[in-house]
């Protein structure tokens, strides 16, 4: 147990994780009063933050300790003390750098006021926010992100599937004529792979594309096949394609920069696959742009979300392109989004639903938080299979990172489990100009 510390709570906290107060361990936490009021703007709305803004709310008002407001309010065993800071709160250092009157400002004052008022205590103040972490810093007050669910590790986005060299030729050649692959324990590398790993293994004379299968405990061949009229370009797209396929995995995540056809492998899987699921359900988070609200766009919901969704039929059109316009595959497609078996609509609209025999695509979770993450998860029913698509090098939201977004946060919880598997995908296959903006620019 280290010195005990002060921590001031900004907001944007609070909507990331309603849980956050669990997460000080003997700290003692400071909940400005403008916080609270802050938080009443959001509680009203149907997405994560409006849900996270009423959760937290609800679990303030069951602290019933009179002391919240004066002494403090015990988190419980382990934990430290809660406080509600009222009334106007000065800090000369504040007021001089920044006169304007604004929550950040208060927030600040709360946290020069306490460092000021118990020096032997270290005050931090916690916020998502970089340009308020930037106030804070200029004058002089601590401060930290929340980093409570940041991942450490994340070069693996960055790399492209293991490579195993000089491997036995004979144990290749039983891979490629056993169809129930080769048994682990035969090879030196089998404590470096985790569940359904895919890579490549060669030898001095052939090499094969192989993954590990962890319901078989065998190193098994992946093979070149072709989903709803789509080829895999590369091996990466290959290994998408073995680990969409398998019903066994029920979690996949597909990673990597834009043009490397995360969704569209996804979404031709899901139709390669139709007679195992009842449903095709592909869905995208709505992130706004000016920070205008979806109200301010013409026409009724499905229309002010139409614009957000078009991406998604975008994959769904090239997939149709592989085809004649009269060619049977067109016309099921059609009929499947006209009797609702293919549904695109936005992430918002699944919340609260409990989704079975599904087949769930999630494109650009890079944007979830990974309370938003564990929420479409735990929606998942009897039969259901979901993938998550992402780029975490292009996230839109302004209180997430490539180590805090709820995709990463997923994979490294997952990683480790045999109906999860994650494949990143390095090469772009969209164009040549599409692959050279990715790497330049």
């Amino acid at each position: 147990m280290g010195t005990k510390k002060n921590f001031v709570i900004d907001t944007n906290v609070i909507l990331h994780d309603y849980n956050c107060l669990k997460n000080f361990q003997e700290n003692d936490i400071y909940l400005p009063i403008v916080v609270l009021e802050e938080l009443d703007k959001f509680k009203k709305g149907n997405e994560q933050i409006n849900y996270n803004a009423r959760e937290f709310v609800r679990e303030l008002d069951t602290i019933t300790d009179d002391k919240l407001f004066s002494s403090g309010a015990s988190l419980g065993t382990g934990l430290g003390r809660l406080f509600v800071v009222t009334g106007d709160v000065t800090s000369a250092k504040v007021s001089a750098s920044f006169p304007e009157r604004k929550p950040d400002h208060q927030i600040l004052a709360v946290a020069d006021y306490l460092s000021r008022e118990q020096p032997k205590v270290k005050t931090i103040l916690v916020t998502k926010d970089v340009n308020l972490r930037m106030k804070a810093r200029s004058i002089g007050i601590a401060c930290e992100d929340y980093i409570n669910d940041k991942v450490v590790n994340i070069d693996i986005f960055e790399k492209s599937n293991e490579v195993f060299e000089g491997v036995e030729p004979s144990l290749i050649d039983r891979i490629y004529s056993n169809r129930d692959g080769v048994d682990i324990n035969e090879f030196d590398f089998k404590d470096l792979i985790l569940p359904n790993e895919c890579f490549v293994m060669k030898s001095d004379r052939s090499s094969v594309l192989a993954r590990y299968n962890p319901f078989t405990h065998s190193v098994g061949k992946v093979n070149k096949v072709k989903n709803y009229g789509i080829d895999p370009r590369n091996a990466e797209q290959s290994f998408a394609f073995e680990i969409l396929n398998d019903p066994n995995i029920k979690l996949v995540a597909l990673t990597g920069k834009a043009g490397t056809g995360k969704t569209l492998l996804a979404l031709a899987a899901a139709l390669n696959d139709l007679n195992l699921y009842k449903q095709i359900l592909l869905a995208r988070p709505i992130v706004a742009l000016s920070n205008k609200d979806l109200g301010f766009l013409p026409g009724d919901a499905k229309e002010k979300v139409a614009p957000y969704m078009q991406p998604l039929f975008d994959n769904l059109n090239v997939i149709k392109r592989q085809f004649s316009a009269n060619a049977p595959e067109v016309k099921r497609i059609e009929d499947m989004q006209k009797s609702e078996q293919l549904v695109i609509e936005a992430l918002a609209y699944i919340r609260g639903r409990s989704l079975s025999e599904t087949y769930c695509i999630i494109d650009e979770a890079q944007n979830l938080t990974p309370n938003e993450v564990k929420t479409i998860i735990t929606r998942a029913g009897e039969g259901t299979k979901m993938v998550f698509t992402g780029d975490i090098q292009q996230i839109d939201q302004p209180y997430l990172d490539s180590e805090s977004n709820g995709l990463v946060y997923m994979i490294d919880r997952m990683k480790c489990q045999n109906i999860f598997a994650h494949i990143n995908l390095i090469k772009g296959e969209r164009s040549q100009l599409s692959e050279l903006a990715s790497n330049l620019l």
